[in-house]
């Protein structure tokens, strides 16, 4: 699959199709997330008032289909989703290859306390725990983990 993968900007035709990547990722079986306190058509919205206009986000398309989404805020991996169908087979890193490519500078992220597969994930990427929260200042209200890679700021201060 990685042979023929295409990567690219997220352009204002893909909006509900990489939104419907973001929710059966979110939603799938097995899922380690909180369930998405949006509705499907907030997602929706989303996607295209937010995500398209910010022009942060990248698309991972195969066969004419998007697989996987991207999005940095600034130096934060803000959202990175893997169709279930074909998690598990290198989509993700690719896009946290690019991701590190694009912020050389380093790299944070959050990812729910819950989502130990995330945690694996990131650190096999040279991510590294910096902090816990009780979640209150994430819309889900659950507990979450910050991670950071590279030279990014937050990783010198959770070593002063």
């Amino acid at each position: 699959m990685l042979e023929d993968l295409l990567i690219r900007p997220l352009e204002p035709w893909d909006t509900d199709e990489a939104a419907a990547v973001w929710w059966a990722a979110r939603h799938a079986d097995g899922s380690q997330l909180p369930p998405a306190i949006h509705t499907e058509a907030n997602v929706r919205a989303w996607f295209g008032n937010v995500l398209l206009p910010d022009g942060q986000t990248w698309v991972a398309v195969d066969d004419g289909r998007i697989v996987a989404v991207l999005t940095l805020d600034g130096d934060d991996l803000d959202q990175l989703y893997v169709e279930p169908s074909v998690a598990g087979q290198g989509i993700g890193s690719t896009l946290v290859d690019l991701a590190k490519d694009l912020r050389p500078g380093g790299l944070a992220l959050w990812t729910f306390q819950t989502n130990t597969r995330a945690q694996a994930f990131y650190s096999r990427h040279g991510f590294t725990e910096v902090r816990r929260t009780d979640g209150q200042a994430n819309e889900e209200k659950a507990p979450d983990v910050r991670m950071v890679w590279g030279a990014h700021p937050e990783r010198l201060e959770s070593t002063v």
